[in-house]
């Protein structure tokens, strides 16, 4: 080997291990935000640049028109959830499809578990995370059927002590793109599997759309029941929508549904970076709990 190649290759190394130094710390900087791709050690690391907050995006597996995947919903919160916390860092749990959806049980690939079922994991799922460091879980459902689930069951966290906080996400879109949202979004086409479902789908998981089968089946309200003024009947959706169907999916375009997941992470990157900085849900929690644990003393 000559002198000059040499010189050549020995400048090539000192380059290469600068290279090294430098990137190898960054690398470690880049801790994945899926549970699931974290070594034991990284997760530690992980829980502390979280500022202990994690992800559950909630979904279920059900029919979506004629047209869309029955993971749909896990499919849009999940990729919804990975884009706001590219933005704003926390812990995704893994895929969760322990939903309340008996009002589907009618429609083929509908997996409804029971509803001792889907408390008793989704609580001792909120346990397991808060026993591993996490004092912050928020749950992002795309699921509809959890409407009244979660709100509960968040209520019920009061029940007893815990060392933890659950949030349900319900926020609206970011403020800034509602005018153009709502310039393209058309009422009467909207709904389960409709134009704003399938749009996302169409924005995040285009090869699993079969658009051209969205208007083979009807998403119109078929007002087969009457609900009693000022009541509520558990059979209202089956009523109006029995297909499993709502709106027109057929409408839907790819463009859309950018907007609406631009609109989205946006709204869920703020909220997370918001209540990583809140000390008062947990403050006013352990407020209650001390009250609550001793009602007489409280009146004193």
């Amino acid at each position: 080997m000559n002198n000059y190649l040499k010189i050549f290759t020995m400048k090539r190394l000192t380059t290469l291990f600068l290279v090294m130094m430098f990137a190898l710390p960054l690398l470690a900087q880049n801790l994945p935000a899926k549970l699931e791709e974290l070594t034991a050690p990284d997760f530690l690391k992980a829980v502390q640049k979280s500022d202990s907050v994690c992800v559950i995006p909630i979904g279920v597996l059900e029919k979506h028109g004629p047209h869309l995947p029955l993971g749909t919903d896990i499919l849009a919160a999940r990729n919804l959830v990975e884009l706001a916390v590219f933005q704003e860092y926390a812990v995704i749990f893994p895929s969760y499809i322990f939903s309340q959806i008996f009002e589907a049980k009618h429609q083929p690939g509908t997996i409804a578990y029971s509803q001792e079922l889907i408390w008793k994991v989704l609580q001792e799922t909120c346990d397991e995370l808060a026993r591993n460091g996490f004092r912050k879980i928020v749950l992002v459902s795309w699921h509809g059927g959890n409407n009244n689930f979660l709100p509960f069951f968040c209520q019920s966290q009061l029940s007893q002590r815990r060392n933890y906080v659950v949030v349900n996400y319900t926020a609206d879109p970011a403020a800034e793109y509602v005018e153009e949202i709502n310039k393209a979004y058309q009422p009467e086409a909207n709904g389960h599997a409709g134009q704003t479902e399938t749009s996302v789908m169409l924005a995040i998981h285009p090869e699993l759309v079969k658009q051209e089968l969205a208007a083979t089946q009807s998403g119109k309200d078929h007002h087969q029941i009457e609900n009693p003024d000022g009541g509520y009947a558990g059979i209202w959706w089956f009523g109006k929508y029995p297909n499993h169907y709502a709106g027109d999916g057929s409408i839907a375009n790819k463009e859309f549904g950018e907007l609406l997941q631009k609109a989205d992470v946006k709204k869920l990157a703020q909220f997370l970076k918001e209540i990583k900085q809140n000390c008062s849900l947990q403050k006013v929690q352990n407020e209650f709990y001390d009250k609550a644990e001793n009602p007489l003393k409280t009146r004193q």
